[in-house]
């Protein structure tokens, strides 16, 4: 594959995240739910290693730092799942 295709693929991915960042933005404006706001930090951090990976012309092995943004988003992911679920658990009633 040519750097040319390459670097277009990329600008599409990147395309990708920040529009799917903008979605659960919408979402998150309109039911005030953190878990979108979440989703929508997620996908931009997502945005941001995709266009960094591919505009920084850095040896493969020496551009591993680039993929801690990754790290972080599929973290926030998880924590905000893991923050809804508990937040939304109810304690259990009384039975009559």
């Amino acid at each position: 594959m040519s750097a040319v295709t390459s670097h277009f693929i990329s600008g599409l991915i990147t395309m990708g995240f920040l529009i799917a960042g903008l979605f659960f933005l919408r979402f998150w404006t309109k039911s005030w739910d953190l878990l979108f706001a979440a989703f929508a930090a997620a996908f931009w951090l997502l945005a941001a290693n995709q266009a960094l990976v591919a505009m920084i012309d850095v040896a493969r092995e020496e551009r591993s730092w680039l993929y801690l943004l990754r790290v972080a988003a599929f973290a926030l992911i998880i924590a905000a799942v893991v923050w809804k679920n508990r937040s939304s658990a109810k304690p259990p009633g009384r039975s009559h």
